[in-house]
C-alpha cells in the first residue's frame, strides 16, 4: 500500500486547510491556504461539477463536450457550515467538503456513501511541458463495479482494468489493447445497487485505473489541464446515462435509410465495379440502402476530387444508383495533399488555415496522398470553410453522406502515429498545443463536416460517420469501432464495444461486419451479420486484401442466411426508429447491457454477451465456431423465443439451440413489436398496413411506435406520429389501449396484429366499446386480426 508520505515524496502536492468560502448562486468556492480553489457548481439536484484551481488561478472555462441545450435547475440547495466540514445539500444528495484537506464525500439522503475521495485531488508539476499533471483518487468499495468509457475492447465491467484515452489509429487492435480510436472519459460506478457517474472533462491524454494498481482505490489523471469533473447521481444507471447524455448532447434523427444495411470496401472502383455491386444486391434480393466509396474514388487521394479515369461522370452514376434505391457515401480524410495546383490546398494556404509547429513552419505529415498539411479544425473560420467545401459533392453531385476517416489524426511513418505534440491550435480562441487539442481534433473535423452536409443537404437530413471522437461527438454523427479483425475474438469485442458505447452516451454505432483486416469464413460472417443487424449502425466494411466480403461471397447457404437477417433488420425498422426517437428525446441507450437493464441482479454485473435491443428484444450472439447453440442468461421477466414462441422465465441461465441460421433472440412478454414489409431499400414500398406482433402477458406492458416522413425536419414541428400502447392481459381477455400524439398522418390505415402465446380462443372483440364482427377484423385462425389504426381501446374476449 502506498502511503501519503511516499506519494508526496514523488512530487505530488495536496490541498491543505480551507481559509475562505463564498457562494455565488449555484456556485460554491472553497479556497485553501496553499492556493487551491474548489469551485463546486450545482447543475441539477443530481448533477454536480467539481473544478480545481492551483495557485488561485482557474484556466479559461471552455469545453467542446458540453451541449448548449443542457438542462439546468434544481429543487433545493443549501449549505451547512459544520465544525469539521461544509455540507452542500440538494434534494437528492449531500456533498461533504472536509475543511482540513478539501476531500469530498457524497452521500444520498439516507446517508449511504455513494462516492468518496481517497487522496482526493492532488497534482504534480509537469517540468517537461509546463502546467500540471492533475490527479484524483476515490475509494473503491467492496463489490463496486465500473462501466462505460467508450470503445474499450475489454470486458464490460472495468473492475481491475487500467485504460488510456488518447485517440489512436490502432489497426488490427487486440482484446484489452490501449488506447483506441475514441476518448470518452466517462464511467458509471455501481455500488450496493446504487449507480453514479463521473465525467472527467479534460481533453489531454487521460488515464483511469479501476482498482487495478490498488484494489481499494479508483483513480484518474491527465497529462495537463484542470481537474474538472462532473458527478451524476442515479440511483439507477439509466438516470446516470441520461444525465451525462443530456450534458454532452444528443443527435437529431437520422434519415431512415441510414438505419438500413450498408455495404463498403477499401475500395469499390472503377465505376463499373460499383454498378456491379449494386446490381448484385438487387438481383439476389438482398436489401441494401448505401454503397460507400473509399479513398480510391479521388484523384490521387486529393479530398473533394474525383478520379475521372475511374469515375468519368460521378453525377450520372450517383443518379443511376439513386433510381435503384442506393445512396452513395464518400470518404473524406483530414490530410490535404501538398500540391500547388490543387484548389483545396491553394485556398487553405491563402487563408492560413493549416496547422503550424511551435516555431512557425506548417505541420507536415505523410498520409495516403503523400506529404500533407492539416487544417486546424479547432478554428471556427476553418470549420466554416471546410463545411463549404462540400457544396459540389452534396448539392451538385448528389452524394448522400460523408465518412470522415483517419481523423485522429492518423500520420504514417512516425512512432506516435499522429501529429507532433508541439503543433499549435486555435481551440476556439484558447490557443494551445496538440497535447490538448489531439483528442478533439477528429470531433471538430466531423463537426465541420456535419455543418456542411446539413447546409447543402437541406431540407433532407444529413448522415455523417466518424472514426475518432471525444465526448459530445454524438451530437454530429454516427461512428464505428475502427480497423478490427476477422476473428471470433473480434466478434466478441464488437459485441461489448456496442454495449459500452451505448452506456457512454453514443448509441449510433456499429462495427466493420466480418472484420476489416483478414478474411472471415462463411460461418463467422453469418454469425457477425446476425449480431450486427441488432446494432444501430449496420455496415460491412473490409480491407479487401484477402478476398471479397459481400453477402454473396461465401456460397449459397451463407447468402440465404445473410439475406434472411438483413430482411429481419428491414422488418424491424419501425422498432429501430422508435429506439432512436427514445434516444434523442430521453438519452436512453439504444442497446442495454444486462447490468443496465437490471442492476439489482448481481448475476448481470459481469455478463458480456447478452444485451437488450431497444427495450423489448433480448439478443445473445453465438461467438464460437461450430456451435449449435449456447448457454445464456435470462434477466428478470418472461421471454418468448422469437423463433418458436417458447416461454422462458427470467433469472436463470440455460442452453438455447441456435444452428447456423439462427441467433438466440427473445421478446419480452407483453411487448408489441411493429414491423414493416421487407423492402429492398427504405421507401421502395408504401406501407399499406402496419404489422404488430403482440406477445401475451398476464399483466401490463407498455410499447410504442414512432413514425414520421423518414426525412426532413417536419417532425420538429409536430408532424410525427407517436403511438403508445398499454397492453393488459387477463385470464380470459386482453385490452390494448392506444394513446396518440403528433399530427403526422401515416400512409396506412390498419394494423394487422399477430398474437403470440394467446391462452384462449378469441370469442368476441370490442373496438371503442362497440362489438365488431369477427369477419370485420378478418380473424385468421386464432392469432391474427386487422383493425383500424385509429382505435382508442381494443378489447378481446376469450371463450
Amino acid at each position: 500500500m502506498i502511503t501519503n508520505t511516499e506519494i508526496v515524496r514523488t512530487g505530488n502536492q495536496f490541498p491543505n486547510h480551507i481559509v475562505d468560502f463564498k457562494q455565488e448562486n449555484d456556485k460554491f468556492y472553497f479556497t485553501t491556504q496553499n492556493g487551491v480553489i474548489l469551485q463546486l457548481t450545482i447543475l441539477r439536484d443530481s448533477v454536480v461539477r467539481f473544478r480545481y484551481a492551483t495557485e488561485h488561478v482557474f484556466e479559461p472555462d471552455f469545453s467542446y463536450a458540453i451541449s448548449e441545450d443542457v438542462n439546468l435547475g434544481y429543487n433545493e440547495l443549501k449549505i451547512q457550515d459544520e465544525v469539521p466540514e461544509y455540507i452542500v445539500i440538494t434534494s437528492k444528495i449531500k456533498i461533504h467538503i472536509n475543511k482540513t484537506n478539501l476531500k469530498v464525500k457524497i452521500v444520498d439522503m439516507a446517508d449511504l456513501v455513494i462516492s468518496e475521495d481517497e487522496l482526493g485531488f492532488h497534482w504534480e508539476e509537469n517540468f517537461d511541458y509546463g502546467g500540471n499533471v492533475v490527479k484524483m483518487s476515490k475509494v473503491c468499495h467492496a463489490g463496486e463495479s465500473y462501466y462505460g468509457m467508450g470503445d474499450k475492447a475489454s470486458h464490460t465491467n472495468l473492475k481491475g482494468k487500467r485504460v488510456n484515452n488518447w485517440v489512436t489509429d490502432t489497426y488490427a487492435y487486440g482484446k484489452d489493447q490501449e488506447p483506441l480510436y475514441k476518448s470518452i472519459p466517462f464511467y458509471i460506478g455501481l455500488k450496493e445497487s446504487k449507480a453514479y457517474g463521473i465525467f472527467f472533462d479534460n481533453s489531454f491524454s487521460t488515464y483511469f485505473d479501476f482498482a487495478g494498481e490498488r484494489r481499494n482505490v479508483t483513480s484518474y489523471w491527465a497529462d495537463g489541464g484542470e481537474m474538472n469533473y462532473y458527478f451524476f447521481y442515479g440511483p439507477k444507471m439509466c438516470d446516470v446515462v441520461e444525465s451525462y447524455t443530456d450534458l454532452t448532447g444528443l443527435p437529431e434523427l437520422p434519415p431512415l435509410w441510414a438505419l438500413g444495411f450498408h455495404q463498403s470496401k477499401w475500395s469499390y472502383y472503377p465505376e463499373q465495379k460499383v454498378r456491379d455491386i449494386a446490381s448484385n444486391f438487387r438481383k439476389l434480393n438482398i436489401p441494401c440502402d448505401a454503397i460507400y466509396l473509399d479513398i480510391d474514388y479521388m484523384d490521387g487521394f486529393r479530398c473533394f476530387t474525383w478520379d475521372k479515369n475511374h469515375f468519368p461522370d460521378p453525377k450520372k452514376m450517383i443518379d443511376d444508383l439513386g433510381e435503384d434505391g442506393f445512396k452513395v457515401v464518400t470518404m473524406i480524410d483530414p490530410g490535404i495533399k501538398i500540391d500547388r495546383d490543387y484548389w483545396v490546398y491553394q485556398q487553405a494556404m491563402e487563408k492560413g488555415y493549416f496547422c503550424r509547429r511551435a516555431d512557425g513552419p506548417l505541420f507536415k505529415g505523410k498520409v495516403w496522398p503523400g506529404p500533407c498539411n492539416f487544417p486546424d479544425f479547432t478554428h471556427p473560420d476553418v470549420r466554416e470553410w471546410w463545411a463549404d467545401l462540400y457544396k459540389e459533392m452534396i448539392a451538385d453531385l448528389g452524394v448522400s453522406g460523408v465518412w470522415n476517416d483517419m481523423n485522429e489524426p492518423a500520420i504514417m511513418e512516425v512512432p506516435s502515429k499522429t501529429a507532433n505534440l508541439d503543433v499549435r491550435h486555435d481551440y476556439d480562441g484558447h490557443p494551445c498545443s496538440h497535447r490538448k487539442a489531439h483528442n478533439v481534433y477528429g470531433m471538430q473535423m466531423v463537426r465541420a463536416t456535419y455543418e456542411g452536409i446539413k447546409k447543402y443537404m437541406f431540407p433532407r437530413r444529413p448522415f455523417v460517420l466518424t472514426r475518432a471522437a471525444y465526448s459530445g461527438t454524438q451530437r454530429y454523427c454516427a461512428t464505428w469501432t475502427g480497423d478490427n479483425v476477422a476473428t471470433w475474438e473480434h466478434l466478441w469485442i464488437a459485441n461489448v464495444q456496442m454495449q459500452r458505447m451505448s452506456m457512454s452516451g453514443y448509441s449510433f454505432v456499429g462495427s466493420d461486419i466480418g472484420g476489416f483486416a483478414e478474411q472471415p469464413n462463411g460461418e463467422l460472417f453469418a454469425r457477425w451479420i446476425q449480431l450486427a443487424v441488432f446494432h444501430p449502425f449496420c455496415r460491412v466494411h473490409s480491407s479487401g486484401d484477402h478476398g471479397d466480403q459481400e453477402p454473396w461471397s461465401f456460397g449459397d447457404e451463407i447468402t440465404d442466411i445473410v439475406r434472411e437477417f438483413i430482411e429481419l433488420r428491414y422488418q424491424l425498422l419501425p422498432y429501430l426508429y422508435t429506439m432512436f426517437y427514445n434516444y434523442i428525446k430521453e438519452g436512453f441507450p439504444m442497446l442495454q447491457s444486462l447490468v443496465f437493464y437490471d442492476q439489482d441482479d448481481v448475476q448481470t454485473h459481469f455478463r458480456t454477451d447478452e444485451f437488450i435491443f431497444g427495450k423489448q428484444l433480448l439478443v445473445c450472439p453465438v461467438q464460437e465456431p461450430n456451435s449449435l447453440g449456447r448457454r445464456m442468461y435470462f434477466p428478470k421477466g418472461n421471454w418468448y423465443n422469437y423463433w418458436t414462441d417458447e416461454m422462458v422465465e427470467g433469472g436463470v441461465e440455460r442452453w438455447v439451440s441456435a444452428e447456423l441460421d439462427r441467433i438466440p433472440l427473445f421478446v419480452r412478454e407483453g411487448a408489441m413489436i411493429p414491423k414493416y414489409p421487407v423492402q429492398q431499400y427504405v421507401g421502395e414500398k408504401e406501407i399499406e398496413k402496419l404489422a404488430i406482433d403482440v406477445y401475451f402477458k398476464s399483466g401490463t406492458e407498455n410499447s410504442e411506435v414512432y413514425e414520421d416522413h423518414q426525412e426532413g425536419y417536419d417532425y420538429k414541428k409536430g408532424r410525427y406520429s407517436l403511438r403508445r400502447f398499454k397492453f393488459t392481459g387477463k385470464e380470459n381477455e386482453l385490452i390494448i389501449q392506444q394513446f396518440k400524439d403528433g399530427n403526422y398522418i401515416t400512409p396506412y390505415h390498419n394494423f394487422v396484429m399477430t398474437f403470440h402465446g394467446l391462452p384462449f380462443e378469441i370469442d368476441s372483440v370490442e373496438l371503442d366499446n362497440e362489438e365488431v364482427g369477427l369477419d370485420e377484423i378478418k380473424l385468421n385462425g386464432n392469432n391474427t386480426i386487422e383493425v383500424s389504426k385509429d382505435f382508442t381501446e381494443l378489447h378481446i374476449f376469450g371463450k
